[in-house]
């Protein structure tokens, strides 16, 4: 028995979901990991990965128990509610005790943080991810990828799933043979493009209720699907039986590094990647510019004209106008504009995902030092992203620039309220500080100042500053199509400003680009494809 206690895996007969039945029942394997249980079928079709904290084990005889998943945000001290049940049966009696005994052990020995268990592993009270990020924040999150329509909208962004599936199918010297981890794999599309690849076999890893989404579509493609495992939970905490040679993941949010999906991939990185090992996409990079925009700075101060009524049914709401005013100019806008609105040749930020450590996304400070190529009003700094599929085969970029065919990401805007004014060859200086916060997102902090112009401008020091301060989690969403602004007399170069850039891809057709550069095979799969998503 002393033996049985050390073990990490239990060999079962059968195990059920209890809504299915044991119609359903199959051997499988009860496996403790470092702080959970997981209970997979022998189809390594796994049925529960959990916490240990939100476990409880029944017996029912000598070689039957139950395993109940206890809801998220069950609470403390009221009846408890569960989400869902396994059924098990163990091999023979001492397998059964030696399970419980462990169980109970664990139980007792992770009411304090840190503790030893059995098995030699640690667990810990809560997860990483736990730590940093807000619960009510994660629910939502994960609600909201759970929904097959947040998938489709991402899945019917040709851009996005063509850019992805090119960068894998064109590199299949990075995947053939290789063991590869899918980081949020959302609806499993990246998994099946890694196994088309020829790919030995792809761990599929999905916290939220997608998994069980992901599972059906990858089991709906059996030639594939063998070579598929979907894990439902966080990198931060699954275990996997061998190391990865490439890791995929869509982590890329809003200004790249909005929902903090990034720090998940570090993470990833450290845990499952092999030293030679590489990622998809490899290098992201955070674009900006000053614009101007007259339209969009006066559509945002008139939405605060409603409260400069001094008479609104005998109340005077002049008082709240200020607050509201700067409420107003704190949202970032989330939009496709003209590239004709910049005024000066954009500069960009790298990270290095291949590199970087994740406490370093914690806080992201960017100097800004732009040429105005126009004399206009700045009303603010744009900003985009792109990143990098560094294939050994064909290196391949996915932009979100103004002026690129669009992206469910579209640009981002922040906008200041107080404008300053520059002239063609002025000299703007700036910072763009970004500080995480557990909503998963950041609080955007923004300076532009321009110096003073023409003879003894040296000696005159700062003539202009505009500060202003955005949550990114709360942007204004102003999707339209970019506005047919007339050029101004004097704004006759901003149209090159994004040739400055050393994209692959720039403001041609993507679509088009992509399926030129793939085989006439590949180009007939990505058509089929598409039309049955």
């Amino acid at each position: 028995m002393e033996e049985k206690l050390k073990q990490r895996e239990f060999d079962l007969a059968s195990v059920a979901d209890l809504c299915s039945g044991s119609s359903s029942a199959s051997p499988g394997i009860a496996r403790f990991t470092v702080d959970g249980l997981q209970i997979l079928q022998e189809s390594n079709r796994i049925l529960v990965n959990v916490h240990i904290r939100t476990v409880q084990v029944f017996e029912l005889g000598s070689v039957q128990s139950v395993c109940m998943v206890e809801e998220e945000g069950s609470d403390v001290g009221k009846k408890t509610s569960y989400s869902r049940g396994v059924t098990m049966q163990f091999r023979n009696e001492e397998d059964s005790a030696a399970f419980h005994s462990v169980v109970k052990q664990w139980k007792k020995e992770g009411k304090v943080q840190g503790a030893n268990i059995p098995n030699g592993t640690i667990v810990t009270s809560k997860s990483k991810f736990d730590e940093k990020i807000e619960s009510s924040s994660a629910k939502m999150y994960f609600h909201y990828y759970g929904q097959l329509l947040h998938q489709q909208n991402m899945l019917q962004d040709y851009v996005r799933t063509g850019t992805y599936y090119a960068a894998v199918i064109e590199n299949r010297a990075d995947f053939i043979g290789r063991v590869v981890v899918d980081v949020g794999a959302g609806s499993g599309i990246l998994s099946l493009f890694a196994a088309q690849a020829g790919a030995k076999h792809v761990y599929a890893v999905e916290a939220s209720e997608m998994a069980e989404y992901a599972q059906k579509l990858i089991a709906g493609n059996p030639t594939l699907a063998q070579r598929i495992t979907v894990i439902k939970g966080k990198v931060e905490d699954v275990e996997l039986p061998e190391k990865a040679d490439v890791l995929i993941s869509e982590p890329m949010g809003t200004l790249l590094v909005n929902e903090r999906m990034l720090e998940s991939y570090v993470i990833a990185r450290d845990r499952f990647l092999t030293p030679s090992g590489k990622m998809f996409p490899a290098v992201g990079r955070i674009h900006m510019a000053p614009f101007t925009d007259e339209y969009l700075f006066t559509e945002i101060a008139n939405k605060a004209l409603f409260w400069q009524q001094q008479n609104y049914y005998g109340v005077d709401l002049t008082p709240l106008h200020g607050t509201a005013f700067q409420g107003y100019f704190s949202q970032p806008v989330v939009d496709a504009f003209d590239p004709r609105l910049l005024v000066a040749p954009p500069m960009f930020h790298v990270i290095d995902f291949t590199k970087i450590q994740e406490e370093d996304l914690y806080e992201i400070d960017i100097p800004l030092k732009f040429i105005a190529s126009v004399g206009a009003r700045v009303h603010g700094l744009a900003c985009w992203f792109d990143v990098l599929f560094n294939g050994s085969t064909v290196p391949r970029w996915l932009t979100t620039a103004p002026g690129s065919p669009t992206t469910h990401w579209y640009q981002l805007r922040c906008v200041l309220s107080q404008p300053i004014y520059v002239m063609a060859g002025q000299e703007i200086t700036g910072r763009l500080h970004l500080i995480a916060h557990n909503a998963q997102s950041y609080t955007i902090y923004l300076t532009l100042s321009a110096k003073m112009w023409g003879p003894g401008a040296e000696q005159g020091g700062i003539l202009q500053t505009s500060s202003c301060k955005l949550d990114l989690k709360e942007p204004y969403y102003r999707i339209s199509q970019p506005q047919a602004y007339a050029l101004a007399q004097d704004q006759q170069q901003p149209h090159s400003l994004l040739q400055t850039q050393d994209l692959h891809i720039q403001s041609q057709d993507l679509d088009s680009e992509i399926m030129q550069q793939l085989s006439p095979n590949s180009r007939a799969h990505l058509d089929s494809l598409m039309q049955n998503i």
